[in-house]
């Protein structure tokens, strides 16, 4: 008995303390508004804050100074320097911006650099019930967030030498996939004064979030024409605006690199405000995440890349570089990369690049989280409901835990029909403790009872429930999916709280055919238990609840039904 008043008090102390964190991370956040008005004004005047420049292959870092310029991160070895779009004032705002749409993506692109500065999921909604498509990437309403690449160094028309941004010139100022077309070719061109035409192509295709970035360089003059491509996420320190209250755990917000030598590196604001990075990685990405979605760099297989990190006044420059290209007179070449900039959809992702898939965070159990979406995306083939693949995810599980419970409710059955002999060991052991508790356990080997067996079930199961929360918290297809009823986002709490009511209400029932502990201290612990549960689901995901609640109510059937055969069978021994 003392044993089970231990587990009792740790597993009550484990969940106030939870309780605790989780209330202190949800509703004690201060929001960074100044941060955010900071950000907008380096937006709209970015040349007026200095930073540090960054090294490209080839260079020391010993060997780079620091800037006066806002937009020069890109330092080469000549001495040439990246500039940003803000650099040229020459184009009127009203064709300076050109746009893309396809099935999945409307997109902006700046005349200025070429760089892509909006971006909107046209499949996921910013808010529930909200016609408006999701931005990812945006340069307007408070936030700073583009995907830049350009050509830099010794004759790259990106290079802060030429003076100002390039500006590019289209066929047109709106573009669209049209049905029937299963890719889309945006082509920017600029010449330079030297003569070498230099075309900036994107690519889209149909049911894609990924985009192709090439350079095609064809170099008319009479001198060799040498620059380096870069491809770089520039971003705010604002908060996630997809990320909201969730219990204790907050989805990740920050950068990831991955190289051959370390697949998966995670860098927060804080890390890059610590710790520049400066290395060279071939076969590898860089990503930005939040919550349910990222946007990425692909650099092409095989190609040496410079992955860099840098300031642009408060703003984070998260690039690479690759080495430079020579051109010779009279020739063309090519280059590029790929960019991501989407949700986090596992099959998307691995189809993308290696090891992208694991920005899908399933937390440590990721061996337990993964095959339950597998299996919960199985199941919403088949119905079309996820709150009902919930329901059919959770019969499942019962049912491969089904023999351990059936143990488990046999002894809690025994420990009930037991109860009056229990009982009347109190009545005459109540003062000598040890006495008593050397009978309880004479009288448990008798009857075969495992006196802790109504605790597996519980622990069993808590890995698969931890898996769950993970699948439901991370998984971009469940975001704003509707259940039924009054539940319409599986991935939020309860905004009505009757599935957390209903589950402590369940929990509440089931405890009534557990046996009842001779410890008066220990039967009080067990009558909180289900209050204290019911307020700690309260703000758990609604998707979680149910299973749960749905745990309880096939747990109850089994318990009861296993209880009264043992009833039965124990009262036929005494006749």
């Amino acid at each position: 008995m003392d044993i089970q008043r231990i587990v009792l008090f740790a597993g009550l102390a484990i969940v106030s303390y939870l309780m605790v964190l989780a209330w202190n991370d949800d509703y004690n956040q201060p929001v960074p508004t100044e941060q955010v008005a900071e950000s907008s004004r380096i937006k709209a005047d970015n040349s007026s804050v200095g930073s540090d420049s960054m090294v490209l292959p080839g260079e020391s870092s010993q060997g780079t100074s620091t800037t006066s310029r806002a937009d020069e991160e890109f330092a080469t070895p000549e001495g040439g320097q990246s500039v940003s779009s803000a650099a040229n004032t020459d184009v009127s705002v009203s064709d300076q911006y050109i746009t893309v749409r396809t099935d999945v993506l409307d997109l902006v692109i700046d005349r200025v650099s070429g760089n892509l500065v909006r971006s909107s999921l046209l499949s996921y909604d910013k808010t529930l019930n909200s016609n408006e498509p999701l931005k990812l990437l945006n340069n307007t309403e408070n936030r700073f967030y583009v995907l830049e690449s350009g050509l830099i160094g010794q004759n790259g028309p990106d290079s802060a030498k030429n003076g100002e941004a390039p500006v590019y010139n289209t066929d047109a100022t709106s573009y669209e996939l049209s049905e029937g077309e299963n890719e889309l070719t945006v082509n920017l061109t600029h010449t330079m004064d030297n003569g070498v035409k230099i075309t900036k192509r994107y690519q889209f295709v149909r049911d894609s979030y990924e985009i192709s970035v090439r350079y095609l360089i064809d170099n008319q003059s009479s001198e060799n024409w040498q620059a380096n491509f870069t491809g770089k996420i520039v971003r705010d320190q604002s908060p996630d605006p997809t990320s909201g209250p969730s219990m204790g755990i907050k989805a990740f917000l920050g950068l990831v690199t991955s190289s051959p030598e370390d697949p998966y590196e995670k860098f927060d604001f804080g890390d890059l405000e610590e710790k520049r990075i400066n290395q060279t990685v071939t076969n590898g990405w860089m990503a930005f995440l939040q919550h349910y979605f990222l946007v990425a760099w692909v650099p092409e297989r095989d190609q040496p890349a410079q992955f860099q990190t840098t300031r642009r006044g408060l703003l984070h420059v998260m690039g690479f570089v690759y080495p430079a290209t020579t051109v010779a007179p009279g020739e063309t070449t090519e280059i590029g990369a790929r960019a991501y900039v989407g949700p986090k959809i596992i099959d998307r992702l691995e189809a993308a690049a290696p090891n992208l898939d694991r920005t899908v965070d399933f937390g440590w159990l990721f061996f337990i989280s993964l095959p339950l979406f597998i299996i919960l995306e199985w199941f919403h083939g088949l119905v079309g409901n996820w709150g009902v693949s919930i329901i059919l995810l959770t019969v499942l599980v019962k049912a491969v835990f089904f023999k351990l419970s059936a143990t488990s409710y046999r002894s809690m059955g025994r420990m009930r029909a037991v109860a009056p002999q229990l009982t009347r060991l109190k009545e005459l052991y109540g003062d000598d403790r040890q006495r008593m508790s050397q009978e309880m356990m004479a009288l448990y080997k008798k009857e075969k009872i495992n006196p802790l067996g109504g605790c597996l079930p519980i622990l069993v199961q808590m890995p698969v429930f931890i898996s769950l929360y993970w699948v439901l918290f991370e998984s971009v297809q469940l975001r704003h999916a509707p259940f039924m009823l009054w539940i319409h986002d599986l991935s939020v709490m309860d905004p009505y709280f009757i599935l957390p009511i209903l589950m402590g209400a369940s929990m509440m029932l089931q405890m009534h055919l557990n046996p009842t502990p001779p410890d008066p201290m220990q039967a009080k612990i067990m009558k909180l238990m289900p209050i204290v549960f019911t307020i700690f689901f309260l703000w758990f995901p609604a998707g979680l609840v149910l299973y749960w609640l749905v745990n309880n109510i096939l747990s109850i059937s089994q318990q009861w039904y296993i209880t009264r055969k043992i009833e039965l069978e124990m009262a036929t021994k005494k006749h």
